[in-house]
């Protein structure tokens, strides 16, 4: 291994230190809004209760895509780890995977406890595997998230002839995807504002990729583009409504690969296969006509009229 790549041995070897993160009702629902509910409709029957709720706030629900933010206070701690080597302009956020194990209470501290899940060397590029596990004030697990970063140059830190790879998952490996050929099973239209980066930052994600004209353009971008997990957001949405009939409950688990870039103010369609248990979806920008988003929904149980 040449001097200044990465050093597999501490990596794999490193243990991250325990986290918390304390959510209100407040930041539940605004991360709802981030993510395009009642974006078109103030009024929306299947939405509002990520909102509002009659009983008080303290009853609204939670959409299980909140999840993801649960590792935002740990981010600096979480790809900087010793042993580490790249270029932090060159990570790009390739995958997201969550597990729900019950559903998100609308306030709660969560103690998280991350581990290295994945190290692998792709010669040009090195892929970053982090699984965090998340347990609410009972210490009862609450959900998984494994986060995959795509590294940009930190690659061949190995053998070519034997290439390092590190896989440790402790739950369901990342399912692999293929969207079928076939006409969808469902497909819903949504709109993103062109404001919505900046309310989705709110959530704690302040990348100035994503509000800031001159970080933006020095990334390639002609305007700030919107954040991935925002996407995902708006695509595990329309699942519910369309397949979930509104019941956010039914998700047990959900995938998202972040394949292009957003702007915002831009058309998402979703497109949603479903089989069996599983829906495969993809996301579509109408204005470009292309995919930018893919993944799957697993449920516990399907509506009851499908």
């Amino acid at each position: 291994m040449e001097e200044g790549r990465i050093n597999p041995e501490l990596v794999v070897a490193h243990r991250f230190p325990e986290t918390t993160y304390r959510y209100s009702e407040r930041d539940a629902a605004l991360y709802a809004l981030g993510v395009g509910a009642c974006g078109t409709n103030a009024v929306d029957s299947s939405e509002l209760k990520y909102v509002y709720h009659d009983d008080g706030q303290q009853f609204i629900k939670v959409l299980p895509t909140f999840a993801a933010l649960f590792s935002l206070s740990s981010i600096p701690n979480l790809f900087y780890v010793p042993g580490m080597k790249f270029d932090p302009r060159l990570l790009l956020h390739g995958q997201q995977y969550i597990e729900i194990y019950k559903p998100l209470p609308s306030n709660s501290c969560i103690k998280n406890k991350a581990r290295v899940a994945g190290l692998h060397d792709k010669g040009k590029a090195a892929i970053l595997e982090i699984e965090m596990t998340s347990f609410d004030e009972s210490g009862e697990p609450l959900c998984m998230n494994r986060t995959t970063a795509y590294l940009r140059g930190a690659g061949g830190f190995s053998s070519p002839s034997h290439p390092y790879s590190f896989t440790n998952y402790s739950g369901s490996q990342l399912p692999a995807i293929k969207i079928p050929k076939s006409q969808p099973f469902a497909s819903f239209e949504d709109i993103t504002r062109p404001s919505q980066a900046l309310l989705y930052r709110l959530s704690g994600d302040y990348n100035p990729l994503h509000s800031d004209p001159t970080v933006a353009e020095i990334a390639g971008f002609s305007r700030p583009i919107l954040h991935g997990l925002c996407t995902l957001g708006f695509a595990v949405r329309a699942v519910i409504r369309c397949i979930c009939n509104g019941d956010s409950d039914r998700v047990k688990s959900l995938s998202g690969r972040f394949l292009l870039h957003v702007f915002p103010g831009e058309t998402l369609i979703t497109e949603m296969w479903l089989e069996g248990l599983r829906v495969m979806y993809q996301v579509r920008v109408k204005e470009r006509n292309k995919v930018v988003l893919s993944g799957h929904v697993d449920l516990n149980r399907l509506a009851s009229q499908l």
